[in-house]
């Protein structure tokens, strides 16, 4: 009897030894309880709309530390009530709980019931993988002990409720109850304390965001258990059931995360660095514009997508000063991430065309001058227009309406291919741009964006318009680390040249390649563009307060059915400013608004309406029921490579066999330009 009795004591001492070795071995590891309490996962990001709705989250949101003791009663109860309702009773691990879950999970035949604790559960996200084997179980049994010897019960339970998952994105329950119900964890009501306690189990099956009905009775069950705990009254439990939390829904759109990926890259650059706390990013765009603009691209990929051959489409919405209201980035953000909006570069056809005549009338001429449209051919090039139709006289007016390509090459060569370059890149297009000739056709490639920005001057009056997404940067708990201010704007067009622009591109839009783009209440103007081999077509335009631009095409090239700017991406622009008519202004442009000494209705010695005097060129309908415009041919030479621009005197050599000694046009009427040439 005494051996045994030794037999057994010595294995207990060992059994004991082994066992704190094991701790031991375990503790090593773990880090000091200030780490653990200062540990952060990564800061979450909510990107608003302009009128404080949530367009974005990303990131996982982890709230700041919230101690137990500054949290309702009741919300540390509603969880122990549904996980560990003798957390304060045990040291880790609890017998009787595991005992109690042993038998409920035989009587159902399946496991209902889980026997960890709190701290196991703490243990487990602390240090532990979420694979479920014997060694990890009792790794975690270890551990649990650990932290039981380590810590306080009221610290074990403020680091669980701070760092377990809710859903939604959100670690802990402060950054859970500001997801939810906007508030801080302080702050919720015994019903939100309720509902936060029951998303533990399955935070995607019972978050208030996606299943009302799923989250109220789960919210019933953890109240029946706080009765039964005895940590409310059935008095309390009523009240409670007589409260309806509200819940913060995201009322976002898919496709503006193309939006939110755009505004986030800049966001390092803003702050300094990446952000080390959760953060807000309060944003120009306008969630109402935004769903209308992925609806009317859809609509019309929808509809005429397949038949046209139109793979894929983008769209910018903007103010006149350059903030973003919109941006539709591609058919689908889920099939593709790729922003064609901003990082796709595609040569724009005949929409780079307006800064060529912007160039021409800062040297002189007039929206009446008078111009040839005729074959034209330098060397091996002949770029030709639309059908190879060619009208003859014409004012400068009536050359862009109908994007004459023979009159573009002849003002470019007038002014130089570096001034309308130089013209262009003033006006906000950054993208290389070659001088040559061919850029007058669109040949450098841009992006969507730089070129609706670069409209806008043309729209408010000649005033630089940096696109820009972002009005303020701050943290979750109100502190500012970013907030745009407004250095005055920048006049790049003089207001005299804005205005005739103005004007002859609302002629494109009354009665030129653009009429597809005509508005019934409101003055509306734009040019079109057509991608050599339709490969690209964009129309871009702008009303009194919106400047907007579409493109459509293919991500690999192909060519479309016969699609022109004037056609799709024209229709487009219509449906969308038809249907946010009712949040943006009626009226007169505004370039022609500031200019009351240039008296547009009498002309002023300008063209007066080119519907007066046949309008564009109207062609037999291209196949797909769509009117072809007088777009962008034979942009390149004919072995395929743009024409390179000699320096100087080779240059004056040049435009002299092109168009005749003195820079005279060779068969044309000699422009009468301004007596003076009015330049910024």
């Amino acid at each position: 009897m005494l051996a045994l009795f030794k037999f057994l004591f010595g294995g207990a001492v060992l059994g004991a030894l082994a066992l704190a070795l094991l701790v031991t071995y375990y503790a090593t590891g773990l880090p000091a309880t200030d780490a653990l309490f200062g540990v952060k996962g990564t800061p979450s990001v909510t990107v608003l709309d302009v009128e404080g709705r949530v367009i974005a989250t990303r990131g996982a949101g982890v709230g700041a530390v919230v101690p137990v003791s500054e949290m309702p009663p009741y919300l540390p109860q509603a969880v122990m009530a549904i996980e560990d309702r003798r957390f304060y009773d045990h040291y880790g691990i609890d017998p009787w709980g595991l005992t109690r879950a042993l038998f409920a999970n035989m009587e159902a035949g399946r496991v209902v019931q889980g026997g960890s604790t709190i701290t196991q559960q703490l243990a487990k996200n602390l240090f532990l993988t979420p694979e479920r084997t014997f060694e990890r179980k009792m790794e975690e049994a270890i551990l649990a002990l650990w932290l039981e010897v380590k810590f306080t019960k009221d610290e074990i339970l403020t680091l669980y409720l701070n760092r377990v998952y809710f859903g939604a994105g959100t670690y802990g329950v402060e950054a859970a109850a500001r997801r939810y119900f906007n508030k801080s964890a302080r702050d919720v009501t015994l019903k939100e304390a309720a509902t936060l306690a029951g998303l533990l189990k399955a935070p995607s099956r019972f978050a208030p965001t996606t299943d009302a009905d799923a989250a109220e009775e789960r919210a019933q069950v953890v109240l029946g258990a706080m009765v039964d705990a005895h940590f409310i009254t059935e008095e309390e439990r009523a009240e409670a059931d007589q409260s309806h939390p509200r819940v913060v829904i995201t009322r976002s759109s898919p496709g503006a995360d193309y939006f939110a990926d755009w505004v986030l890259e800049q966001v390092p650059g803003f702050i300094g660095g990446e952000p080390e706390a959760d953060i807000v990013i309060e944003t120009t765009l306008d969630l109402t514009m935004q769903k209308s603009a992925e609806k009317v691209v859809a609509d019309a990929l929808a509809k005429d997508g397949a038949k046209l051959k139109i793979g894929q489409g983008a769209f910018v919405v903007l103010g006149t000063d350059g903030a973003v209201k919109a941006m539709v980035g591609g058919r689908s953000y889920a099939e593709s991430q790729f922003n064609r909006a901003v990082q796709a570069k595609r040569p724009p056809g005949s929409s780079f065309k307006p800064f060529i005549f912007l160039a021409a009338l800062e040297k002189g001429y007039t929206p009446s001058t008078l111009v040839m449209d005729a074959p034209i051919a330098l060397k091996k090039w002949s770029p030709a227009n639309y059908k190879h139709k060619y009208e003859g006289e014409v004012t400068l007016t009536q050359a862009l309406a109908r994007s004459l390509n023979s009159v573009a090459i002849r003002l470019i060569m007038d002014v130089g291919p570096k001034t309308a370059a130089s013209v262009a890149k003033r006006l906000g297009v950054l993208s290389p741009l070659k001088a040559q000739p061919a850029l007058a056709l669109g040949a450098s490639e841009v992006n969507l964006l730089e070129l609706t920005s670069a409209y806008a001057a043309f729209a408010n009056g000649g005033y630089a318009a940096m696109p820009h997404g972002i009005y303020k940067i701050r943290t979750r708990e109100g502190k500012t680390l970013y907030e745009r201010q407004g250095s005055g704007p920048l006049e790049v067009v003089p207001k005299v040249f804005a205005a005739e622009m103005a004007y002859m591109m609302r002629e494109t839009v009354n009665g030129g390649t653009a009429k597809r783009a005509h508005l019934k209440d409101r003055d509306a103007a734009g040019k079109t563009g057509t991608g050599q081999g339709f490969r690209d077509a964009w129309f871009i335009g702008f009303t009194r307060d919106l400047v907007a631009g579409v493109w459509v095409g293919n991500d690999d090239n192909a060519a479309m059915n016969n699609v022109t700017g004037g056609s799709v991406p024209a229709e487009i622009w219509n449906a969308f400013m038809a249907s946010v008519a009712d949040r943006t202004a009626a009226g007169p442009l505004v370039a022609l608004e500031n200019n009351p000494s240039i008296d547009v209705a009498a002309g002023d010695g300008w063209y007066e309406d080119s519907r007066t005097h046949g309008g564009a060129t109207e062609e037999a309908p291209a196949e797909g029921g769509y009117t072809a415009d007088a777009e962008m041919s034979g942009v390149v030479p004919t072995d395929g490579a743009p024409m390179d621009v000699p320096e100087d005197a080779a240059f004056d050599r040049m435009f002299n066999d092109m168009f005749g000694e003195g820079g005279e046009i060779t068969g044309a009427v000699k422009p009468e330009r301004r007596a003076e040439a009015r330049t910024p």
